[in-house]
């Protein structure tokens, strides 16, 4: 067999990891935006997200996206306990680095940025990768959001004691575990759907 792919029309791809707002191209044909139902914007929670193709795309089987914008919401949302947001935005902007997704990367570095006021840690992260040395809490998080990242994962004991010697107690490891996976999952999900473009 040698199919190939047709090419895909001329985009502007961006060079690097980067805080930047970008926009996202599917390769497969999202839902016309008047399309959408009542049963799109429930699963979509938020309405303004009928302007993304991304969740047009996904709204496609209405209620898995509702489940997985559940899950999403509550993991970086629901900070009344556990860990604050920035430290969330960093798991999953570690997460994102790792996988090479640079959309998912730029949006939750802007929102670590803008949580934290860390914007020249935080595009550290970007430049050097995961192994970059920032405080130790952070890159105590970022280590454990990789080790799930990797495959197979490489999260063990030595993670934990890592992340408990940085000052996080049980909730908040916790959450980095649910911020850190849940974007492993879902960089790959984006990856296998399209590309981000200027």
């Amino acid at each position: 067999m040698n199919e190939r792919l047709a090419p895909s029309a001329t985009i502007t791809e961006p060079e690097r990891f980067t805080q930047d707002m970008l926009n996202w191209r599917t390769w497969l044909p999202p839902l016309d935006e008047e399309d959408l139902t009542e049963e799109h914007y429930e699963a979509l929670v938020q309405r303004s997200r009928a302007k993304n193709e991304y969740f047009r795309l996904l709204a496609r089987d209405a209620a898995i996206l509702r489940e997985r914008t559940k899950t999403d919401n509550d993991i970086f949302y629901n900070t009344k306990q556990g860990l604050p947001r920035a430290d969330r935005e960093i798991a999953a902007t570690a997460a994102s680095r790792y996988n090479g997704c640079i959309y998912c990367a730029s949006v939750h570095s802007g929102f670590a940025s803008h949580h934290s006021k860390r914007r020249d840690d935080v595009q550290r992260l970007l430049d050097e990768g995961v192994s970059v040395q920032l405080d130790p809490r952070w890159t105590a998080i970022i280590r454990a959001a990789a080790a799930l990242t990797a495959t197979p994962p490489r999260f063990g004991q030595a993670t934990l004691d890592e992340v408990r010697a940085a000052g996080l107690d049980e909730l908040e490891i916790l959450d980095a575990i649910m911020s850190g996976a849940f974007f492993s999952w879902a960089n790959r999900l984006m990856l296998a759907l399209g590309e981000p473009t200027y």
